[in-house]
């Protein structure tokens, strides 16, 4: 993809998506934060991954998924001819660190989840990557299972995207790396269906 793809009139909405979100006051989980996430990765990313929450590092560097599991996705991305500056983008359901790391409350959610479905809005990705089970909730909705539905395309408001298991939970439970790795083989085959027939994977 390249800058001339990216329309100025988009550009515009999405670095002022960016500093509305940095100034975000409408939950108390901004009295508790350290930084607003807002996302990170290319503006023009044909892929777009939606994550939880941050956590305590992502809280503490303003970035997303740069802890142990962050660089466990950027191993697995890595596999898959994946960069964060090029092919992706990455958000989360909230932008700000629930306290203790723990799951955002629906409150939480529906305060936040307008935000990121401006971002989805403006960045219009080709496909979507819903990490884990709370993404998969607020995103597609409560009847769906991660352990039931991970590794299977769904529609979301016509737009392509796949869910699978968070990273933190293949730390917690390394079985489930084989199941995540023939998931993330799925998503490279639909990248060059759908966006690069010549993209490049050392392992697909």
């Amino acid at each position: 993809m390249t800058g001339t793809l990216f329309a100025p009139e988009t550009e515009n909405d999405f670095y002022r998506l960016r500093e509305k979100v940095l100034a975000c006051t409408q939950c108390p989980l901004c009295h508790s934060r350290t930084n607003v996430i807002f996302g990170e990765g290319n503006p023009e990313a044909p892929v777009m991954i939606i994550g939880e929450a941050p956590g305590r590092d992502e809280d503490l560097q303003g970035r997303p998924f740069v802890g142990v599991s962050g660089q466990l996705l950027d191993k697995i991305l890595a596999a898959c001819g994946f960069a964060r500056e090029k092919q992706l983008f990455i958000s989360n359901i909230i932008k700000c660190r629930p306290p203790d790391n723990r799951v955002p409350t629906p409150a939480e959610a529906e305060v936040c989840m307008p935000w990121l479905m401006n971002q989805i809005e403006i960045l219009d990705p080709k496909i979507i990557i819903l990490l884990g089970a709370t993404a998969l909730k607020y995103m597609a909705g409560p009847e769906y299972r991660i352990t039931r539905d991970r590794g299977r395309w769904i529609t979301l408001n016509g737009r392509t995207a796949m869910p699978v298991y968070h990273p933190a939970a293949l730390l917690r439970n390394p079985h489930l790396k084989r199941d995540t790795w023939e998931d993330f083989k799925k998503i490279v085959f639909k990248y060059r269906e759908i966006v690069d027939p010549n993209h490049f994977s050392a392992h697909t």
